[in-house]
């Protein structure tokens, strides 16, 4: 059984009302609506977002692959969330062999692993290798003090600031930001002054 660190969001250990497997769930039905063709998810942990986009886009995605470091991970998500269009790979997110092992895809989704990289640039540039020029990246982290700052989070590396957080992707053509709270997701441009734990970026190469 997949160790329960706090951090990994595992459904089946979860009650259902908890406030972190749902804000979990909200962000990869809020991805449905955005991704295609060739999918890979960053960090797929216990396999559930994999599984999600796998079999509700069975019209418009072709395959979806997970990669996560954990190799328990890995062997957990085989083995509870099969489906045809969907696999799980063991990998680190900032090897710079991933690209040529993996090659490239339409859409990219990374939930909740920036913060945890101190390697960012690496894994920021794994992520434009692989996507497809036109391609999609849907991104998220939770807001903090800023990179290099303490977080208080045992498994953080740090969290960005909102600014920090819209300056990684000036590579892309075009980007659009939105916020999260709980279930709650709004663009960006729409919540004034109020503040939001966490922040999506969907960005198009």
């Amino acid at each position: 059984m997949l160790k329960d660190t706090g951090e990994r969001v595992i459904p089946e250990k979860m009650k259902i009302m908890n406030g972190l497997l749902l804000e979990h769930i909200a962000r990869y039905h809020f991805a449905r609506e955005y991704v295609y063709g060739r999918v890979l998810d960053f960090a797929s942990g216990s396999g559930y977002g994999t599984h999600i986009i796998a079999k509700s886009n069975v019209h418009s995605v072709k395959e979806v692959v997970g990669i996560d470091i954990s190799e328990e991970a890995v062997k957990y998500a085989r083995a509870t969330y099969y489906h045809p269009r969907s696999s799980f790979r063991l990998g680190n997110v900032v090897d710079p062999e991933l690209p040529k092992e993996l090659g490239v895809f339409d859409c990219i989704i990374s939930f909740e692993t920036i913060e945890h990289v101190k390697e960012e640039e690496q894994f920021l540039t794994n992520i434009y290798r692989m996507l497809k020029p036109g391609g999609t990246l849907i991104l998220s982290t939770p807001f903090g003090e800023g990179r290099g700052k303490p977080s208080g989070q045992e498994f953080h590396v740090h969290q960005l600031t909102v600014q920090e957080f819209k300056d990684l992707f000036h590579d892309y053509e075009n980007v659009e930001y939105f916020y999260q709270k709980g279930v709650l997701i709004q663009p960006a441009d729409s919540v004034g002054d109020k503040k939001f734990p966490l922040g999506i970026a969907i960005c198009k190469k």
